[in-house]
């Protein structure tokens, strides 16, 4: 999700004269945050000129008029109930084959996944624990709200943590559904203006940018302290294929045992963080609409079984057993003071991605790193580079141009391709339309497919799964979380959702003539085409990487 800035210019030096002061900051870290600056409308310098002398007292009056997010009032520490786990689910989360073994099973399929979500809340006897980046109020988001409300009616205690950027318009939603005495809503790291949308409310926050630049991007599920959904999807219809436009090819992992203890714990960590506000100290007044009653009417997958042949999470908790393969596996989780840390070397040391690049490090004979948003920096290189003299066969599955959600990410990460290539490392880019030919990735209909899973995958033997984005922002800048497991037996089920070694679904990279690169296209009967042109770099996609690439740096994208 973007708002979007409009200036007029055509060249990124608009304010190379007599430039204000911290206005290109203010930009930068408007980047930085999830506001896409879009360069419109090609005019004269004088134009540009003219334009700044509007624009700039304008911002600094939105300055003056700002205000600050006052300090959050005291509050007793709260923890997962002791009792949680004295529920059918958390006797179920009791029955592992052998101690230290968590069982595990993959969520490919968005319907499959919101079906999990769903049942978990029916099933929930004590506590939910909810924590996302995003969460929007559109028909999966209320969907998933009447099935907290229904479970607090029947005395669940229900705690949900949303990340505030992109609470938008929905303050009044979550403050009614968090006037139930069994429900509580935080934001995290609020903006202190409410109300309107992203941009709005940035605008309205610059003094504090730099603060608000942070933001929480974990994504946990958890009821009864015992069995749990985590991984890469937001709550929203495109992460679940319900999009008419693009849906995201997104993976989570169903957890039960004790793994899920130590989500509980790190979700207590957060909810308990000065930064954490309850709504009720933010949110205007404004009456919100009730929420539906009745059972949530879930989107019909259109197949009785996902991409691993397994039911339904509520069709097996029904029936008996669950199907789970049973490893070790152990929570990486950045601490949410992360994010007051005043030094970027500070906030990347035991964050999820040193725990992550260590796994790779690691790596005796083959890496597969599945990223949406790869910015690798020379770190990443330097462990490509180590790779390759130690003879690790490293592959990297992305998004190409045309699938991205975000352009600007794209084009840092393309400033690297040759240098990864010369590396040895397989690079492939899912392109929005050739990934409807493998139906395992979902069904999109009409619409684009953007990769949105975050996964890595060592030696065959170990997997990290999760909410981490291998860039700069998920390192150094965003808080994270995710699953490390050791566990052959679920990487063989990853392995056979992909299409063969040839990620049929996606563009091939390689470097031709010139150290000129080659995208190439496989058709269903195996027939090669070898592109020279970027798919999806439209003249005016072209122009915007040529002008804002200089002035936003990547430790903000």
């Amino acid at each position: 999700m973007k708002a979007v800035i409009c200036t007029e210019g055509r060249t990124p030096s608009l304010f190379r004269e007599a430039p204000p002061a911290g206005a290109l900051a203010h930009i930068r870290a408007l980047a930085g945050v999830g506001v896409e600056l879009a360069v419109t409308g090609i005019g004269p310098v004088p134009a540009m000129r003219t334009l700044a002398r509007w624009l700039l007292p304008l911002f600094a009056l939105l300055v003056q008029a700002c205000t600050s997010l006052a300090p959050r009032a005291p509050l007793p520490y709260e923890a997962t109930l002791p009792d949680a786990r004295d529920s059918p689910l958390g006797r179920l989360a009791q029955q592992v084959p052998a101690a230290g073994l968590s069982g595990f099973r993959l969520l490919p399929d968005g319907a499959f996944a919101l079906d999990a979500r769903l049942v978990l809340a029916q099933r929930a006897e004590r506590t939910l624990d909810l924590q996302y980046y995003l969460f929007r109020c559109d028909a999966i988001g209320l969907a998933v709200l009447q099935a907290l409300a229904q479970a607090a009616e029947r005395g669940v205690r229900v705690r949900l943590l949303v990340d505030d950027l992109h609470v938008d318009d929905d303050d009044a939603r979550f403050a009614a559904f968090a006037a139930h005495p069994n429900v509580q809503v935080r934001l995290f790291n609020p903006l202190p203006a409410r109300g309107g949308g992203v941009l709005s409310r940035l605008v309205r926050s610059l003094p504090e940018l730099r603060r608000i630049n942070h933001r929480m991007h974990n994504k946990l599920f958890i009821a009864d302290d015992s069995l749990s959904v985590s991984g890469g999807r937001n709550i929203g219809r495109e992460y679940f294929m319900q999009d008419a436009d693009a849906n995201f090819i997104d993976m989570d992992i169903l957890a039960l045992g004790p793994v899920v203890r130590e989500q509980s714990a790190s979700f207590d960590r957060y909810w308990n963080s000065e930064h954490a506000y309850p709504i009720g100290a933010l949110a205007r007044t404004a009456p919100a609409a009730p929420l539906p009653a009745g059972p949530a009417a879930l989107p019909d997958p259109g197949h009785a079984q996902d991409a691993l042949g397994r039911a339904r999470l509520s069709q097996e908790l029904a029936a008996g057993p669950l199907d789970l393969i049973w490893a070790p596996g152990r929570v990486v989780a950045d601490l949410p003071d992360k994010i007051a840390r005043p030094e970027s070397a500070q906030r990347f040391a035991d964050s999820v991605t040193e725990h992550t690049l260590d796994l790779v490090r690691g790596a005796q004979r083959r890496v597969l790193i599945i990223c949406p948003y790869f910015i690798p920096g020379k770190v990443g290189l330097d462990i490509m580079r180590d790779a390759q003299r130690r003879q690790v066969r490293t592959t990297l599955l992305t998004n190409a141009l045309g699938a991205t959600d975000e352009a600007l990410v794209h084009f840092a990460y393309a400033g690297y391709r040759r240098e990864v290539l010369r590396l040895g490392v397989e690079v492939y880019e899912l392109g929005p339309d050739i990934a409807r030919r493998l139906r395992k990735l979902g069904n999109f209909g009409r619409s684009q497919g953007r990769l949105h899973a975050k996964m890595a995958i060592v030696d065959e033997t170990q997997m990290f799964i999760g909410s981490m984005n291998m860039d700069e922002r998920s390192a150094s800048v965003n808080t994270e979380v995710g699953l490390l497991i050791d566990s052959p037996a679920l990487v063989r089920d990853f392995r056979r959702l992909m299409d063969g070694e040839h990620f049929r679904s996606a563009y091939r990279l390689r470097l031709g003539e010139n150290d000129r690169l080659q995208w190439i296209d496989r058709d269903d009967d195996g027939r090669e085409e070898v592109l020279d042109a970027e798919p999806g770099l439209h003249p005016w996609l072209r122009l915007k990487r040529w002008l804002l690439t200089p002035i936003v740096p990547e430790d903000l994208l």
